[in-house]
């Protein structure tokens, strides 16, 4: 009994083996071929001459070489203007930026050569009058009149380009700047001596003595802005007392000067 089970178990698990059969090693291509007979089953997808098709297949691998298949290298290529795209037009000018702060200053460079020296320019216009002067004096002692009364003078010492006037007794100044004027006279003893610097027609100075028992040498000067074609003279007028001053033939004890210091326009 127990050597039945055994052989029953045995057969039950050797059948498979029967009929499935025990797998050997896969034939070639050409063997398999081969050994399918000539009436034997096909699949649909088989070709119609096996024969052809085996012989084909081991000429084609019979004369391909033993060379390992390399793949080939792809390098990507990127058209970059593509990309880019065309260059524009150039837009408006942007508004100015602010100003920045002013830098530290920077050291002083080198001295650089001498250059060479330059032609000479166009020559300039006409110099203009730049001088003005003169200088006057009276040889007649004078009394005054009731009124004012103006102080004429018969000597020139200096008046180049006739600045001052002998027959008015004034000066015109030939353009405007800073003049001086300086006024000397002789006093009459026992007479007051009462005389104006004169601007036009205002007072600018004056130069008084007293009466005394002698007769003294007496001065005044003054600085005036000018304006051209003002007028600098020098008169008398009467007071209580009587006005005069002094001089004669001989000696020149009155005299009367004055000149352009700066003009305006310099």
């Amino acid at each position: 009994m127990g050597t039945a089970a055994l052989a029953s178990f045995w057969g039950v698990l050797l059948l498979p083996l029967l009929v499935v059969g025990v797998p050997t090693e896969e034939p070639t291509s050409g063997e398999a071929v081969a050994s399918n007979p000539p009436g034997g089953c096909r699949q649909c997808c088989d070709p119609e001459d096996p024969l052809a098709l085996a012989d084909a297949a081991g000429a084609s691998s019979a004369s391909r070489p033993a060379v390992p298949y390399v793949l080939p290298e792809v390098r990507p290529y990127i058209n970059i203007t593509i990309l880019k795209g065309d260059k524009g037009d150039r837009g408006p000018l942007g508004a100015p930026g602010k100003l920045g702060q002013e830098g530290p200053q920077g050291d002083r460079g080198p001295q650089g050569t001498k250059g060479s020296k330059g032609q000479a320019g166009s020559p300039g216009s006409p110099c203009q009058m730049r001088f003005s002067a003169f200088s006057v004096g009276r040889k007649t002692a004078l009394h005054s009149s009731e009124g004012f009364q103006p102080l004429l003078f018969d000597t020139v010492f200096v008046n180049p380009d006739g600045h001052f006037d002998m027959a008015s007794g004034r000066f015109v100044a030939p353009l405007s700047g800073l003049y001086f004027f300086s006024l000397n006279v002789h006093s009459w003893n026992f007479k007051e001596t009462y005389v104006h610097v004169v601007h036009n027609e205002e007072a600018a100075v004056i130069l008084y003595a007293q009466p005394s028992d002698r007769s003294i040498m007496q001065s005044q000067s003054v600085m005036l802005a000018l304006a051209p074609a003002d007028h600098v003279w020098v008169r008398l007028f009467k007071r209580e007392r009587e006005n005069a001053v002094y001089s004669d033939d001989v000696d020149t004890y009155i005299t009367f000067s004055g000149h352009l210091i700066k003009p305006d326009d310099d």
